[in-house]
């Protein structure tokens, strides 16, 4: 499947594709007529690579990532602090975005009482 096939099934930008490329990660990736061919095991990092993007990582925290996914090494531990951090991160934020919540809402209340009073 040529890079413009994998974009348009699956839906990822060509950038990513590219990014994927540039990092040295598609070693069942093969050259054919001046094509990148994907077979279904880059597809399947492809998939892992989205879901990071779609959860906030930055393209350097996925590139860290699957390098340590794709490592001879047991990167377990490591790969779990990045989404413990990750997520961590994630709930600071929304944590903070329900105190604007209830501080709007407290504005709401305040303007519907005194439209009543």
């Amino acid at each position: 499947m040529t890079i413009e096939e994998a974009s348009e099934k699956y839906n990822i930008p060509i950038e990513i594709l590219k990014e994927y490329e540039s990092w040295g990660l598609c070693k069942a990736v093969k050259k054919v007529m001046g094509e990148w061919q994907y077979d279904d095991q880059d597809l399947e990092r492809l998939s892992l690579i989205m879901t990071l993007h779609d959860i906030g990582f930055s393209n350097e925290e996925i590139e860290t990532y699957m390098k340590l996914e794709l490592s001879q090494n047991p990167t377990e531990t490591q790969r779990m602090k990045m989404l413990n951090e990750k997520r961590n991160k994630t709930l600071d934020e929304i944590h903070f975005r329900e105190k604007q919540l209830e501080s709007m809402d407290y504005l709401r209340y305040k303007i519907r009482k005194e439209k009543d009073d």
